[in-house]
């Protein structure tokens, strides 16, 4: 299992735990790749000073103009090679109102973009014939049952489908999910220990991906699915407390998955509109990926991701009303992975959504050139009706799926 250990994630990530959502901001300058130095002791993008890495020369001597002319302090810096820009969280100067700086900042032709660092969170609460699985706890398995999944995975169970999953971190020696998880980066700081103890992206993981047949615990709506682990996310120290993320390391996550070849994106997570966000969301879905996202515990879009078109937005089964275009999925009381080995029931849209990146991971484990609006479409007109409510449906999808596949020249 590969894990993110390059100079630049160590460059960045013990600054972020001090980072301040409300006071500091997110700037962008250009940074073209210069050709290479002739002198002696040069890197290839030039003599950048300490505190650039991965920063061209005029990147490194823009930034510290401006952080001179504007008297800001780097808290972190990162190249977003996608995006042709090296970008920075600075801490701006005591008694300086944000909303002055910005509008200051953006008129400055130096800067390619200036915004406020912003915090999101992960949507959870704090708390024919079928398959007949070995796993003790499957018949549990709300979503499970429900979505008709052990029918489903009689066709397909996500072979050779690449799932990227920006979150917390995951147990990775967990047993249910022990030759699923493909790589791992830890984009928010060095601490492998609590990476492995994160709950939320462990609960995640197992709902898409847990292993079946292995004798342990529970199965995941896609079990052969390899998945990418993007640590973006972090609990605060306070207790009960749920996990937060913030512009940056997102922009992190979304940039490194830019350059892989993972075709779905689970993103229970959300919050405000974010320009960065936006840009580099709108390139992965540019580039052919399918997003799924968890829609907001208050049901309002408008934020980032779910306010991209072709996101494929979630929302848990018998929530408030929504738009007829939002898939609805089991979120409530559902069975998945712990960290440390364990299974406990959770809840939220954040689990909604993941039932349903799984169920995308069937279709293309048979049709790998689907694109977002096809399986959208198949997912909303094969959605059935379980307890009362319409929801999402593994076995109906499939069959939709082969339908359409028999009926395409």
């Amino acid at each position: 299992m590969a894990a993110a250990s390059d100079h630049q994630v160590a460059a960045s990530a013990a600054s972020v735990s001090s980072m301040d959502s409300q006071r500091d901001i997110v700037l962008a300058v250009a940074n073209p790749i210069e050709p290479p130095s002739t002198h002696a002791g040069s890197s290839l993008l030039g003599y950048a000073p300490p505190g650039y890495y991965g920063a061209g020369q005029r990147a490194a001597s823009a930034l510290t103009d401006l952080k001179q002319s504007y008297g800001l302090r780097q808290v972190a810096g990162w190249p977003i090679k996608a995006l042709g820009v090296y970008c920075v969280v600075l801490e701006i100067p005591p008694g300086v109102v944000r909303d002055d700086m910005l509008k200051k900042l953006a008129k400055d032709s130096r800067v390619q973009l200036a915004q406020p660092l912003q915090d999101y969170a992960v949507y959870a609460d704090a708390t024919q014939d079928t398959h007949h699985y070995n796993d003790p706890y499957v018949n549990l398995q709300r979503g499970f049952v429900q979505t008709d999944a052990a029918l489903a995975q009689t066709v397909s169970q996500g072979d050779g489908v690449h799932v990227a999953i920006v979150d917390t971190g995951v147990d990775t020696a967990h047993p249910d999910l022990q030759g699923r998880i493909h790589d791992t980066h830890n984009l928010v700081d060095d601490d492998a220990t609590a990476f492995n103890h994160d709950h939320h992206g462990t609960e995640v993981a197992g709902i898409i991906a847990a292993d079946a047949d292995n004798h342990q615990g529970i199965v995941g709506i896609a079990p052969k699915a390899e998945l990418s682990i993007y640590k973006a996310c972090w609990y605060a120290t306070t207790p009960g407390s749920g996990a937060h993320c913030n512009s940056f390391t997102l922009a992190k996550a979304l940039a490194a998955i830019i350059d892989t070849n993972a075709r779905i994106i689970n993103l229970s997570l959300g919050g405000p509109a974010d320009p960065l966000l936006d840009k580099l969301l709108t390139q992965l879905l540019d580039q052919g990926r399918i997003v799924v996202a968890a829609l907001p515990p208050n049901g309002d879009l408008g934020g980032f991701p779910d306010n991209a078109p072709g996101v494929i937005v979630v929302r848990m089964s018998g929530a408030s009303s929504a738009s007829p275009d939002i898939l609805s999925a089991p979120g409530e009381d559902i069975l998945t992975t712990q960290p440390g080995g364990r299974y406990d029931f959770t809840s939220g849209s954040s689990m909604a959504a993941a039932h349903v990146s799984g169920i995308v991971a069937l279709l293309l484990s048979l049709a790998p050139k689907l694109d977002a609006h096809t399986v959208h479409q198949l997912l909303l007109q094969s959605s059935k009706v379980s307890n009362g409510t319409l929801q999402v449906n593994a076995a109906a999808a499939l069959t939709a799926l082969h339908s359409k596949m028999k009926s395409s020249p």
